[in-house]
């Protein structure tokens, strides 16, 4: 089974991040340059490395550039700022080789020293609500499936988009389910992050969040966007009512809906 890791990065000006990263097998690096004053190192297209620059931004853009260039039976989706474990390929490994019949499996990743995003104690198959919990470096996948189901990041969101800043990952997900592929989760962590570093994304609970959340929202369900944007406001209230109100939340995240909407169609 070759496991193969996708990394998005940018403005690299060395093939450092591997090492950084503690990256053992193969791997696809898109390094988006927005930087022109940079010294950048060139393409490469060796056996276990696949370094790609492009003059471009756009997280989503860079998952499916990373994924078309891809060739791995299993791949990893990554950020520049975490670093995987020892033993990360065994445990990637095992789970799929004890869950046959997964095409997307979850892992757990630790932060600050403590383990986080273990959704349950016990493996399980994951639902539409569970998406909603997932990160983007949580998720590995078959890229048979992905490829034969023609599933992509919905370049519209993500980090860099010129349009909404986040919700990528699970709109990624949620068209997995559509498509019938499988989701698991394994409470296993094979990787922690360093969260010194700052959000690219997250400016507090303004505007712009609330409206990108409708947007992001509308995009997983055209049918219940109303019970999720309800759901969101209520039960985030406490992180953000001295930053903005209920009312005015509310009111952000069905632009937000609006405003996918006259782009969508």
């Amino acid at each position: 089974m070759n496991i193969e890791m996708l990394i998005s990065t940018m403005n690299q000006t060395n093939y450092n991040l591997i090492q950084r990263m503690n990256i053992k097998n193969n791997a696809v690096v898109i390094n988006q340059v927005t930087n022109n004053n940079l010294q950048i190192p060139p393409n490469l297209d060796e056996e276990k490395l696949k370094f790609i620059n492009v003059h471009d931004k756009g997280l989503s853009k860079s998952r499916n550039m990373a994924i078309n260039n891809s060739s791995g039976d299993i791949c990893v989706i990554c950020d520049d700022d975490l670093f995987y474990y020892d033993d990360y390929i065994n445990e990637i490994t095992t789970a799929y080789e004890k869950k046959a019949e997964a095409d997307v499996i979850i892992f757990c990743y630790d932060t600050d020293g403590r383990h986080k995003k273990n959704f349950y104690k016990e493996g399980k198959w994951l639902g539409y609500i569970d998406l909603m919990k997932v990160s983007s470096v949580q998720i590995t996948f078959r890229r048979n499936s992905i490829i034969e189901k023609n599933i992509y990041f919905d370049e519209l969101f993500g980090t860099g988009s010129s349009h909404y800043q986040c919700g990528e990952e699970n709109i990624f997900l949620f068209e997995c389910l559509k498509k019938g592929l499988k989701i698991h989760f394994e409470p296993i962590s094979i990787l922690s992050i360093d969260n010194s570093n700052e959000s690219t994304w997250f400016n507090g609970f303004d505007d712009k969040l609330f409206f990108d959340k409708g947007a992001v929202f509308t995009a997983l369900s055209n049918k219940f966007y109303h019970f999720l944007i309800w759901q969101f406001a209520i039960r985030k209230y406490k992180l953000y009512r001295h930053e903005i109100n209920l009312i005015k939340a509310i009111n952000s995240m069905y632009k937000g809906h609006k405003n996918y909407l006259s782009i969508h169609r």
